[in-house]
């Protein structure tokens, strides 16, 4: 029988505060899609359920929700279902093949946190003036505030990444979400991340995700924007071209401060993809 266990995904030093809550739905084989899509409505948040691989080339096999819709991929709900799984030792935290509507992810746990893999993101200039003059007023700022190319990037999602000088900037937006999701719809994206580099640790950017069409307007956390943004930055320079681990701080200005790090291979050896992962921490240590 299906069971629901809460989690937060990509929580700070402190359990206790922030990360991104993920409804956990274990069992969930006898659920139908419009049950699950039900109960994601019902809890507000992207929820993940776990069900049997239909392949045997697959451990597990998943499906996510958000309010509004079924989604291909879900890093931070991926990683809060395995996170539960390891607590519940039903996985210990070897290589696992997780099937999923965007193609196989694999899970694994290094060093006491859950990493998933994403493949290396393929990285577009937004090259029309209009569209970036349109982000601008949806973000609520002017055109000549948003410092050098705006990129569309995707490991599993198109993520638009924008550039800000500061995240006294970044946090002070004030956004239009009324647009959102027809802007979205023109850049080919499924939501605006704003960021700004950390100017007290190195490669680390503060961000902010605004979804197309979730049924919210913020998210505290999202591994694959996460993941797409650090290809961004490497794309631009702003970090390394050898291994590193880039930190994404996400949620700050919705008083849930998350941690999501992603560790990138040498550019060498890109084709490999990255590692998107964080901590995870039960709900109700809140």
């Amino acid at each position: 029988m299906a069971s629901v266990h809460n989690i937060r995904v990509f929580v700070g030093p402190d359990p206790k505060v922030g990360g991104n809550p993920a409804p956990v739905w274990l069992d969930a084989d006898d659920l139908s899609s419009a049950q699950m899509q039900e109960y994601t409505r019902r809890s507000g948040h992207e929820s993940v359920f776990v069900l049997k691989p239909a392949t045997p080339a697959h451990a597990l096999r998943m499906r996510y929700f958000v309010p509004n819709h079924e989604m291909e991929m879900c890093g931070h709900a991926t990683v809060g279902a395995l996170w539960l799984l390891h607590q519940r030792d039903e996985w210990n935290g070897a290589p696992v093949a997780i099937e999923t509507l965007s193609g196989t992810v694999t899970g694994r746990r290094v060093d006491g946190t859950v990493q998933i893999s994403q493949p290396r993101a393929v990285v577009q200039e937004v090259t029309q003036q209009a569209l970036v003059e349109e982000i601008a007023q949806c973000l609520g700022i002017d055109a000549s505030q948003i410092a050098g190319p705006v990129l569309n990037a995707a490991t599993s999602r198109v993520k638009t990444l924008v550039r800000l000088a500061d995240t006294a900037q970044l946090h002070g937006l004030r956004v239009d979400f009324s647009r959102v999701e027809s802007l979205c719809e023109r850049l080919g994206s499924t939501g605006l991340y704003p960021y700004a580099m950390s100017q007290d640790a190195a490669d680390t950017v503060s961000a902010r995700q605004f979804p197309k069409s979730s049924g919210y307007p913020e998210d505290a956390a999202t591994g694959i924007a996460a993941a797409a943004l650090a290809w961004g930055l490497r794309h631009l320079g702003l970090v390394g071209r050898g291994a590193l681990s880039v930190t994404v701080r996400q949620g700050e200005a919705m008083g849930s401060p998350s941690a999501i790090h992603v560790g990138l291979p040498p550019e060498a050896m890109a084709q490999e993809g990255c590692w998107v992962g964080g901590d995870a921490a039960a709900e109700d240590l809140r």
